[in-house]
């Protein structure tokens, strides 16, 4: 079975509540078929799906990823089970590990055993969610004797990953993965991951999802959306997490510069190692036509949902982005 293509607006739009709702409704009225949350603080994005599913009809609704780390597995398949009564059909439990920034550095929680602790809450939240009583001894969770009430319908559980381990593990235990800031180089190698996780866990490799958060503007102005990335992302590669998938990914003399300027508190190093062509292969930036053939070619390399995350300054230019991929102007081939 080949799964459909889908265009996603990325969420929470802002701070304020009525935004979100707003973007979320003038996605479903313009044929975009998925709306995805970001999960690292407030406003909290599990309870925003909950407040707000009711303003919708038909578009599907994710959270890509919420930590793993911030909720327990109970939590999670108890938040689960209100979404999917409120939007029957409609929703996409997604987790993952987070980063040394979140959890240490807000939250004060060691990031340990990453792989091991994902895959364990994943087992244990799609077994909540079926209503089965627990008897679960992991590695890093245990649950003994918990039981909710069964859904008809149980929501799948998309796993955030990168690196080669996480994904095989993803495609292995999760219904679906979910990639982020990718040179588009490494791709062929991350669906190859995804093969072989869907093959350890018994699948069809075409049969499990591969949901991408893409960084893309709609401008004329090139290095105007390149400077915007290097001040928004260098940051974000100096995380161990996202500098060990930088150098897998084939970047290693980059990672190796943005670590060295991030620990000596040099930012124009940082930033520079993301020069704009290392930019160019992760971030989709140009003009309409530009951005839809960066879109169509991730599509084409195994991507098959693509949630469009505006890198904007202004709210034309996330308007101008998300535009851009209304459902009258952009149809996969």
């Amino acid at each position: 079975m080949s799964l459909k293509k889908r265009i996603a607006v990325t969420l929470p739009a802002g701070p304020r509540i009525t935004d979100t709702i707003a973007r979320l409704k003038w996605a479903e009225d313009n044929g975009i078929t998925d709306a995805w949350f970001g999960d690292a603080g407030a406003p909290d994005s599990l309870t925003q799906i909950a407040a707000v599913g009711h303003h919708t009809k038909s578009i599907r609704i994710g959270v890509a990823v919420t930590p793993v780390y911030t909720r327990s597995p109970t939590v999670l398949a108890a938040s689960a089970n209100v979404i999917e009564q409120v939007i029957p059909g409609r929703f996409v439990l997604g987790i993952g590990s987070s980063s040394q920034t979140i959890m240490g550095q807000w939250n004060g929680i060691p990031l340990d055993k990453p792989l091991t602790r994902v895959k364990e809450t994943a087992q244990l939240v799609k077994t909540m969610l079926t209503g089965e009583k627990t008897d679960f001894q992991g590695e890093t969770l245990s649950s003994r004797g918990y039981r909710q009430p069964p859904l008809e319908n149980p929501p799948p559980v998309y796993i955030g990953c990168l690196r080669q381990k996480m994904i095989e593990m993803a495609a292995e235990v999760g219904d679906g993965v979910i990639f982020n800031l990718w040179p588009k180089g490494a791709l062929p190698k991350m669906i190859e991951a995804v093969k072989r996780g869907a093959g350890n866990g018994g699948k069809n490799w075409e049969e499990v999802e591969v949901v991408n958060r893409a960084m893309v503007l709609c401008t004329d102005d090139k290095a105007y959306g390149r400077n915007l990335f290097r001040a928004a992302f260098a940051p974000y590669y100096a995380t161990p997490v996202y500098n060990k998938f930088l150098a897998w990914a084939g970047y290693q003399d980059a990672a190796d510069q943005i670590t060295q300027g991030w620990a000596e508190k040099d930012r124009e190093k940082t930033s520079g190692a993301l020069t704009d062509e290392l930019i160019d292969e992760i971030a989709i930036i140009g003009n309409e036509d530009e951005i839809r053939a960066r879109i169509q070619e991730a599509a084409d390399g195994g991507v098959h949902t693509h949630i469009i995350a505006p890198l904007a300054a202004s709210r034309e230019d996330v308007e101008r982005t998300f535009n851009a991929f209304t459902a009258d102007k952009f149809q996969f081939s």
